[in-house]
C-alpha cells in the first residue's frame, strides 16, 4: 500500500516541466555518443579519452567565452581541443605501442591537469546575462531547437564522411585491420583520424553543456564515458541498427531516451548520488541483452528427440 501510495502521489506536471530541459540536455550528451560510437563500433577501440576532452571542451569554451571570444569561436576552439586531444592519445598507441585503453587513461589523466591550467581553478563561471551564449537551460525552447540543428548537421556530415574513401578506411581498419593494411592502407593514420574525430564531437558535447548550465568544472567529465555508453546502448536496443544513417540518429535518440529516463528515476525519489551505479547497471543490463536472449531462447527451443 505504501509503493501504491507514493506512486499516486507522484505529480505528472512536474514531471512534464522537467522534459523539455531534459531532452535539450539528451541532444547534447546524443553528440558525445556519437563520439563514443565511432571508437567503440567502428574503431573498434575503447577510447577512455572522453572523460577528458569532455571537461576540456567545456573550460576553453568558458575561458575563451569570457576573454570576449564570440561563443561560435569558441564551440570551434572546443572541437580543435577535442581533435588535439585524440591525436595524443593516437600517437600514444601507434607512434609508443602503448595499449589502447592505457593510453586514453593517460590523456584523460594528462588532461585533468590541464584542464586545471585552462580554468585556473576547480571552475569556472559564465553570466548568460552578459554573453550571448550558443544554448542555455533559461532560455530551453530555443536551446532545443539550436541543439537538435547542430546534431542534425553533425549526423549527415558524419553519414557522408563515413561513405567517402577515407571514412570507409576508418571502418575498415575497425572491422578487419589486417585487410585494410593489405590494401595499402596505414592504419595508425586512419585510427588516428578516428580518434581525433571522436574527440571533437566529445569536445562540441562538452562546449555545450558548459554553456548550457552557466559554467565549466574539472568534475564535468567525470562519468561521461559510461554516460556514452549507456546512451548507444539504448539507441542501438530501442531504435535498431538497420542502416548506417540510422545508427548515427540512434545515438542522439538513446541519449534523449538516457535522459528522459534519468528525469523519470529522479522524479521516483532515488538519491542524486546514486545516478552513476543506476547508470552503470543500465549498461551491464543493456550489454547483456544478447546472452539473457540466448539463454532463453535455448532454454524455451525444444530439444531434438524431445517430446
Amino acid at each position: 500500500m505504501d509503493i501504491l501510495a507514493y506512486f499516486a502521489s507522484l505529480n505528472p506536471m512536474n514531471l512534464a516541466s522537467a522534459l523539455p530541459g531534459n531532452i535539450a540536455q539528451g541532444v547534447i550528451w546524443g553528440i558525445m555518443a556519437l563520439g563514443v560510437y565511432i571508437t567503440f563500433r567502428l574503431l573498434d577501440f575503447a577510447d577512455l579519452t572522453v572523460d577528458g576532452s569532455f571537461a576540456t571542451g567545456g573550460a576553453v569554451t568558458v575561458v575563451l567565452v569570457l576573454a570576449g571570444v564570440p561563443a561560435p569561436a569558441a564551440l570551434l576552439a572546443a572541437v580543435l581541443a577535442g581533435m588535439l586531444a585524440g591525436l595524443v592519445t593516437g600517437l600514444l598507441h601507434t607512434l609508443l605501442g602503448i595499449p589502447g585503453i592505457l593510453a586514453g587513461i593517460l590523456t584523460q589523466i594528462s588532461l585533468w591537469s590541464v584542464n586545471l591550467l585552462i580554468l585556473d581553478g576547480a571552475n569556472k563561471a559564465v553570466n548568460v546575462g552578459k554573453y550571448a551564449l550558443v544554448v542555455s537551460l533559461r532560455n530551453v525552447g530555443s536551446s532545443i531547437v539550436v541543439a537538435l540543428c547542430i546534431a542534425a548537421v553533425l549526423v549527415v556530415l558524419l553519414y557522408w564522411y563515413f561513405g567517402t574513401e577515407q571514412g570507409s578506411a576508418i571502418r575498415a581498419t575497425g572491422a578487419n585491420p589486417n585487410m585494410v593494411r593489405a590494401q595499402g592502407i596505414h592504419t595508425d593514420t586512419t585510427l588516428i583520424l578516428g580518434l581525433m574525430i571522436s574527440n571533437a564531437l566529445v569536445g562540441i558535447s562538452g562546449s555545450l553543456i558548459a554553456q548550457s548550465q552557466n559554467y565549466a568544472d574539472l568534475q564535468m567529465g567525470t562519468g561521461s564515458i559510461v554516460i556514452g555508453l549507456a546512451s548507444m546502448i539504448i539507441g542501438e536496443v530501442l531504435f535498431g541498427k538497420r542502416n548506417f544513417f540510422l545508427r548515427f540518429l540512434s545515438m542522439v535518440l538513446g541519449a534523449i531516451t538516457y535522459r528522459i529516463i534519468i528525469a523519470l528515476v529522479l522524479k521516483m525519489g532515488m538519491p542524486s548520488d546514486d545516478l552513476k551505479l543506476f547508470t552503470a547497471i543500465t549498461v551491464v543490463f543493456a550489454l547483456s541483452l544478447p546472452k539473457i536472449k540466448g539463454l532463453i531462447n535455448g532454454r524455451l527451443r525444444p530439444r531434438k528427440g524431445g517430446m
